[in-house]
């Protein structure tokens, strides 16, 4: 096929086993780096039990602070067909999963439906992208979710191209998180964990305070009845350690200076992640685990 998934639109040649040029540099068969339950999401993600999160190699955006550069920028992981896709679904249920976490899906998309099709679980499934997402191809994955989990990285056309090479972040993503929001506005629970609705989150970076502060603005003025969380775990990674503006970890002043300005918000549903998450111990191990059969 020739692949326009993502906003970038590279018309590249994909087929199930090789990419010609294109930007996420990923086949049609997808690259799983790890599929295991998870418990560093939202509490309302994770629960007790743990997500199901399956992390696919490959993505649309690159980011030059990515805290998992060895899979998005990389090709780590072991290619499966649908139906392998498919059975690993059916096995993080059967762990005892709260749902199944797609992390990175965007240029996947068809190998998910795929195995969608040959699978259906049972438990909640969790769209969990960058928000540079094209809302002609989340409407081919919508019918299969239940949780949208979109980043909304950047506000600044200015940040979002000296960060992530897409100056069109900002029109992108707020389309894309509109778009979610008319098909999951009204949240539901179960035990605390989310079955259906909208949670957005927001990194906050160095220097980065004006720019959570309008993302929230934005959130609160546009999607009011989705959940918003302050991720606070950014340490420099990648290419951000040659940046001197982001070559460090946020300080206590920006984290409380963002706290304080949602908390005399009257935005209800927030989650807000504490400052001692900014640390490389908390970054997955794509060792693989749960891919191979």
């Amino acid at each position: 096929m020739l692949c326009n998934l993502c906003p970038r639109r590279c018309n590249a040649r994909r087929t199930e086993q090789t990419n010609e040029k294109g930007y996420c540099q990923t086949p049609l068969l997808p690259r799983v780096a790890r599929a295991a339950l998870h418990f560093w999401e939202e509490p309302c993600i994770s629960g007790k039990n743990g997500s199901g999160t399956v992390f696919f190699s490959g993505c649309s955006l690159g980011c030059v602070y990515c805290q998992n550069e060895e899979i998005s920028r990389g090709k780590r992981g072991e290619t499966v067909t649908c139906q392998r896709l498919a059975d690993i679904f059916r096995e993080l249920e059967e762990k005892g999963a709260h749902n199944i976490n797609l992390v990175t899906p965007t240029h996947v998309i068809p190998a998910i439906k795929c195995a969608m099709e040959i699978y259906q679980p049972s438990i909640p499934v969790v769209y969990n992208g960058s928000g540079y997402e094209s809302v002609e191809t989340l409407k081919l994955i919508e019918p299969y979710i239940d949780v949208f989990l979109l980043d909304f990285k950047y506000i600044s056309e200015e940040r979002a191209l000296r960060y992530s090479a897409a100056q069109d972040y900002p029109q992108v993503a707020k389309e894309a998180i509109l778009f979610a929001y008319s098909k999951r506005k009204t949240p539901s629970f179960s035990d605390g964990v989310m079955t259906k609705g909208l949670l957005i989150r927001h990194l906050l970076l160095p220097q980065g305070t004006r720019e959570a502060m309008a993302v929230f603005d934005w959130v609160r003025a546009n999607t009011p009845e989705a959940t918003f969380s302050i991720m606070s775990q950014y340490v420099p990674c990648g290419k951000a350690k040659e940046i001197k503006e982001i070559n460090r970890r946020v300080t206590r002043r920006e984290y409380e200076k963002v706290v304080d300005y949602i908390a005399q918000s009257d935005f209800k549903n927030v989650y807000i992640q504490e400052r001692d998450s900014a640390d490389i111990g908390y970054i997955p191990v794509f060792d693989g685990e749960g891919v191979k059969e």
